[in-house]
């Protein structure tokens, strides 16, 4: 995804806070009306909390540390009911995965260790306290080595923490739109198990920006690509393809809305894999007023947000983006 300078290394984690609207909370595996939001550096300089999740040095084996408090997470999944996943990668990584397949699921092994349950006796460093993510996103535009592993025994930790009980855990990515994504396909190709994925449909010749209104077809935005790979190549069949969009002007090329927005969405939604959509990023949404509540209305929610931003905190009362504080 477009990302801001001082973005940096395989370790950078932006959260990806994946909202749903009244009463339901977090993720819905069946929902097609998921919204998805990353939080990414913010360009309101005020607001440091929009630095959410941002994890420096996560690159074999190193300790990384994150500007967001327990209290955040907790406040945002228990207050808000909302989904909060690490995303892993980013526009700037170059660093190309993990030597050996054992150095990825060392790696993945620590990252669980970190931010999945507390686990007894371990001395790991948490730098979210035992607060818990409810998942890991990938988010990788250039090649990767052995990413395959790291997902796989992602998965499995999570499946072993859900069949003993505990809360759901997911799996998503962020490929661009053009088929096969390059540097995220060895994960794609049917040997990882992913939830949902939400596709970047900006910054590339296959973006909403191309969307022909009244044109069937479609020559050139390739929903029916990904909802193609979604039936006969996910390893999840069931999974949830979400249209990613950005968020405002400076966000990526391809910014729409208005009757194309309405008419991407409305089109997407006849395919059977359709779960919502993600915006890039939090800091654009946050200067872009009005767009979020277009976007529930496109989806039909019903109703709009009500938004307040004050003394440096952010309300959602509906779509509940959360409350970050501060520093």
């Amino acid at each position: 995804m477009a990302r801001t300078p001082n973005h940096r290394r395989l370790g950078h984690l932006a959260a990806a806070a994946v909202l749903l609207p009244l009463a339901e909370a977090g993720f819905g595996s069946s929902s097609r009306t998921n919204i998805a939001v990353y939080w990414g550096t913010t360009i309101q300089t005020s607001l440091r909390a929009y630095n959410i999740l941002l994890i420096h040095e996560l690159y074999q084996g190193k300790i990384p540390m994150a500007r967001v408090s327990r209290e955040d997470i907790d406040i945002c999944q228990s207050t808000y009911g909302k989904t909060i996943m690490l995303s892993i990668g980013g526009a700037t990584y170059t660093e190309g995965g993990f030597s050996s397949s054992s150095a990825a699921v060392t790696a993945a092994d620590n990252v669980w260790a970190m931010f999945g349950p507390v686990q007894s006796g371990s001395t790991v460093n948490r730098p979210f306290g035992d607060a818990v993510v409810d998942g890991f996103d990938f988010d990788f535009e250039s090649s990767t080595q052995n990413m395959e592993a790291f997902a796989n025994e992602l998965r499995s930790l999570m499946n072993q923490t859900m069949d003993a009980g505990g809360k759901a855990y997911y799996l998503s990515a962020a490929p661009q739109c053009p088929y096969p994504d390059l540097a995220d396909n060895d994960m794609l190709d049917g040997t990882v198990y992913f939830d949902w994925i939400q596709i970047q449909f900006y910054n590339n010749y296959c973006g909403v920006n191309t969307f022909v209104v009244g044109d069937s077809s479609q020559p050139s935005y390739n929903f029916d690509t990904w909802n193609t790979w979604a039936n006969t190549v996910s390893a999840n069949r069931n999974v949830k393809v979400l249209v990613g969009i950005p968020a405002n002007t400076g966000a990526g090329s391809g910014y729409v809305t208005g009757s194309t927005l309405e008419a991407v969405v409305e089109y997407s939604e006849t395919f059977s894999s359709f779960g919502g959509i993600m915006m890039w990023d939090m800091s654009q949404l946050y200067e872009n007023v009005g767009f979020l509540d277009e976007v529930v209305e496109y989806l039909g929610l019903g109703g709009s947000p009500s938004t307040a931003f004050l003394n440096c905190h952010i309300y959602y009362d509906y779509d509940g983006l959360c409350d970050w504080k501060c520093a």
